[in-house]
């Protein structure tokens, strides 16, 4: 059986830390260096690719607009048929008015 000396002994667990070290400071380098690859690649990312949508956001952009557009135009439509009710109404009202309430007596 092979016994080890105090002093192989220290150097073994010397070994051992360093390489746990150095271990430790590759995974740290390898973690940034995909944090930096994944940044270059977002950042290079194919131009077709953005152009694709920013033709997207172009038409989405329009299809929205028409909306918006035939939206307003059906509020000033409502608006429109309400002021011509409530005049409607207003009118009626007298009308009913005229008739209930008395006229005044003549001189």
């Amino acid at each position: 059986m092979w016994l080890q000396t105090d002093a192989e002994l220290w150097e073994t667990r010397f070994v051992s830390e360093a390489i746990d070290d150095a271990l430790s400071r590759l995974e740290t380098a390898l973690a940034r260096l995909e944090a930096a690859v994944g940044q270059r690649f977002e950042a290079e990312r194919d131009p077709s690719d953005l152009e694709t949508e920013l033709a997207i956001m172009g038409e989405d952009r329009a299809r929205l607009g028409a909306e918006l557009d035939a939206a307003s135009a059906r509020l000033a439509a409502v608006e429109a048929a309400s002021d011509d009710v409530g005049h409607r109404l207003g009118r009626a009202i007298a009308a009913v008015e005229g008739v209930l309430v008395p006229s005044s007596p003549a001189r």
